[in-house]
């Protein structure tokens, strides 16, 4: 589960200044570029957007799952006047994106015939003393024929994630000790443990004549 507070940095209008908070607070060029994002609070950014809202992204900040996600290039006339409505209304709750064409893999679709589906890949990394890539990762899969959105949310799926080995590649190996569970809370309480606790609270037999 992600830790409280993680929601504050997965705000997709956050995501704009990651490249800058890179430099900021660790003194680095970002290794990954971002995709280029448009925060339409900012006026010069809404009137570019809105402008080619037939080629962009939109997304509301405040959602999550794939909700309120319109493709441009896909969006019907209906559709494109709604959202360009909607964005001048409230243009702080919307940011804009260049569309990212997913590559696409082989998926049994629904009549049993295997057919290109859009996936993306997401990597986990795992924070203690220090930050570690996990091999791998969540490969998520878009079913629906032709559609961008990979989110369970919205139809989407997922596929196995297969990592090939590399003679090259130095890791250290994984010990069992590693997935060790922690210890457990006492409960004992005095002299007495839960389970003591609880069997004299259970109701005696009665004795036999």
């Amino acid at each position: 589960a992600n830790a409280i507070g993680t929601g504050v940095a997965d705000d997709k209008a956050v995501y704009c200044y990651v490249p800058e908070m890179i430099r900021f607070y660790l003194g680095e060029e970002p290794l990954l570029e971002n995709v280029p994002t448009y925060l339409l609070g900012d006026p010069e950014h809404l009137e570019m957007a809105l402008a080619r809202i037939d080629e962009l992204v939109f997304k509301p900040t405040g959602e999550s799952g794939g909700k309120g996600v319109t493709i441009g290039p896909d969006a019907d006339e209906r559709r494109l006047r709604e959202l360009a409505a909607a964005v001048r209304a409230d243009p702080t709750q919307w940011i804009a994106q260049e569309v990212v064409r997913l590559s696409t893999v082989p998926t049994v679709a629904s009549d049993g015939s295997l057919a290109p589906r859009h996936v993306d890949l997401r990597p986990f990394a795992i924070f203690g003393d220090e930050i570690r890539i996990v091999p791998g990762g969540l490969t998520r899969v878009a079913l629906e024929p032709g559609s961008l959105i990979v989110n369970s949310s919205r139809g989407g799926g997922s596929k196995d994630t297969w990592v090939l080995d590399d003679d090259d590649f130095d890791r250290e190996p994984l010990l069992a000790t590693t997935f060790a569970p922690p210890a457990l809370p006492d409960l004992r309480q005095s002299s007495w443990t839960g389970q003591q606790q609880q069997q004299q609270q259970q109701p005696r037999p009665p004795s036999p004549p």
